[in-house]
């Protein structure tokens, strides 16, 4: 009976629950043997046609998952039900499966395997955000709203700059999944505790062609295992790329708050519900649920550390937790990345209601503008800085437009002209290079 929401089909693409389902998890170690038993055969350790029946037969389709796990409850050890039940179903041939190797030979090579496909899938995916993201930013280049530091109104941007922003981030990440592939996507056949002694003289040839049968690499050196800093890497990665979707999640949700109301997540207005009992509801749930998940990936990234620790040349403590960190990062980020993808292809804007927030502070964002007019016309800098500090004071206090307060200040009347003090309250003409750096990403081939 399934009970976590990956297994009853909450969360999770097809795509990637395919990479991580159990018949295929089986496969991938069957795979690894096939390659195993063919190396064997080709530095002349066991005739090849005893390693063709091996790898003919090692498919789900007569190396039965059913009956794997049938054996494991009584040997209480997976590889070598799996080794058992491939051996009885390759005849005399069986005698040469898992010739030389330990379990973790083909466990941590059937893991690379994995990754190796959900890599793809998530890269893929981080890609098509990009893409997503320099489209919105060369849409909204020129759709200026306030920009805010601390929360609070600071100075004027523009949307499509938000969108390139993000995308240099998920552009950043797609290089770092790009460089620590070389290091993650390495298998092993090293035997027990890695001296390859149980291989005889061709053990490296053999780790070199199964390696390459497979499309990995082979792995410097290794003890029992592969090292864990591999995956700890890759998971921190992940923990990375979750951190940046949520952050980027929580700004539209704080955006799509009704006292902002600047962007919105799509809303199925003819039937989705945003409440049980409030009909008014249009919430962000969906970019809640992107964060929520991306604490769950993040979280990961603990345990994948703690995995580097290992008594001596092999223990067990990696292979339980493992089995749920490998699955679930790949799983989970590639579904949030999924959603985020499809939440900022479908933003809904309000452009009128970013004007309107640009006035909320009557033209005091503007006051670093107004300065820098004021250096334009001779004014000391820190002497300027400290009266629009008391006139923006003023303007609030006294809840009157900024402009006015200008045009009664005796130094500000002198320097400035009405029509100066105008160009300088402009949101639109205080941009400076923003909607450069937009269209520059929107522009970019990355």
């Amino acid at each position: 009976m399934p009970i976590l929401p990956i297994d009853t089909g909450r969360y999770g693409t097809p795509e990637m629950l395919k990479v991580f389902e159990e018949e295929n998890r089986v496969q991938k170690l069957l795979d690894v043997e096939a390659a195993l038993a063919l190396a064997h055969a080709k530095v002349g350790d066991f005739p090849m046609a005893d390693a063709e029946k091996i790898a003919s037969m090692a498919n789900t389709k007569y190396v039965k998952v059913e009956r794997v796990k049938a054996i494991e409850k009584e040997i209480k050890h997976d590889i070598a039900s799996l080794v058992r039940v491939l051996s009885e179903v390759c005849g005399s041939s069986g005698a040469y499966v898992h010739l030389g190797a330990t379990s973790y030979d083909i466990v941590d090579t059937a893991n690379a395997l994995q990754l190796k496909y959900a890599l793809g899938i998530i890269e893929g995916k981080l890609a098509d955000f990009r893409t997503v993201l320099q489209k919105q930013a060369a849409a909204h280049e020129n759709t200026v709203m306030i920009g805010r530091t601390h929360g609070q109104h600071a100075l004027p941007i523009t949307l499509g700059f938000k969108f390139a922003v993000w995308g240099y981030e998920v552009n950043r990440h797609i290089e770092r999944l790009n460089e620590c592939k070389k290091r993650v996507l390495a298998g092993k056949v090293s035997g027990a505790v890695g001296t390859q002694a149980g291989l005889g003289e061709h053990a490296e040839e053999i780790q070199l062609l199964v390696m390459k049968q497979l499309g990995l690499k082979a792995t410097e050196i290794s003890t029992q295992i592969v090292q864990r800093d591999r995956y700890a890497e890759l998971v921190c990665n992940y923990a990375m790329i979750a951190s940046s979707l949520e952050n980027f999640a929580t700004e539209i949700r704080e955006l799509q708050r009704p006292e902002i109301a600047e962007v919105f997540e799509s809303f199925e207005s003819s039937k989705q519900v945003g409440s049980s009992t409030m009909p008014h509801k249009q919430n962000p749930e969906t970019c809640e649920r992107v964060c929520g998940l991306a604490r769950i990936v993040r979280s990961l990234a603990n345990p994948a550390l703690e995995d580097m620790v290992t008594w001596h040349e092999r223990d067990l403590t990696q292979s339980s937790a493992e089995r749920f960190i490998l699955p679930e990062s790949n799983i989970l980020l590639d579904y949030i990345l999924n959603l985020m993808c499809n939440i900022v292809a479908n933003i809904r804007v309000d452009k009128e209601r970013m004007l309107h927030n640009l006035s909320l502070t009557q033209g005091r964002a503007m006051s670093e503008s107004v300065m820098m007019a004021l250096t334009k016309k001779g004014v000391n800098r820190q002497e300027a800085h400290e009266l629009l500090r008391k006139l923006t004071i003023q303007s609030a206090e006294e809840k009157r437009d900024f402009k006015q307060v200008l045009l009664q200040d005796k130094l500000v009347s002198i320097k400035l002209t009405e029509k100066e003090i105008d160009m300088a309250l402009n949101p639109k003409s205080y941009l400076g290079t923003a909607v450069k750096q937009a269209e520059r990403f929107a522009q970019a081939r990355l």
